[in-house]
């Protein structure tokens, strides 16, 4: 919050440039649905919290579908980030940045998961993976677009 002597956190400035803005969102590609082929569409926007984290909440349909918090433990040099979505499943996962590339991860007792982005200037193309058995083998999830609103 600006004025009250705190600064952003530099580090998660990486984070904002990539997820910080309006984007309109096609799900594709989703294996558990009897026509694999539906797209969904749906909006999603990023924006600071006060200084330190960064908020991604998403509707699909123009239902609320999901959102992730972003922040940064500076003592592991690492980004978390929280989820939660409309089923009400709560998760922490990883993030990694590695130049226009991004991966969510988490590796929990329930199953493991990732979602996969590449940055393409205005859009981000993704997918999200899960794994029965400790990564070892991975099925996809699903496709993901952002593009970025005009």
């Amino acid at each position: 919050m600006k004025g009250d002597g705190m600064e952003r956190n530099t580090e998660l400035e990486r984070v904002a440039e990539i997820f910080v803005g309006e984007w309109v969102l096609t799900v594709t590609n989703q294996w558990w649905l009897d026509d694999p082929s539906t797209v969904i569409s749906g909006v999603a926007k990023g924006e600071w919290l006060g200084d330190s984290f960064i908020r991604l909440h998403a509707e699909l349909n123009g239902l609320p579908a999901w959102e992730f918090i972003f922040g940064r433990s500076d003592a592991r040099d690492q980004f978390v980030v929280l989820y939660h979505d409309e089923r009400g499943v709560q998760r922490i996962f990883e993030l990694a940045l590695d130049g226009d590339t991004w991966v969510m991860s988490r590796n929990d007792p329930d199953f493991h998961q990732r979602l996969l982005g590449r940055v393409e200037g205005d859009r981000m193309v993704g997918q999200t993976d899960a794994s029965d058995d400790q990564g070892v083998t991975w099925r996809k999830d699903f496709d993901l677009i952002f593009e970025r609103a005009k």
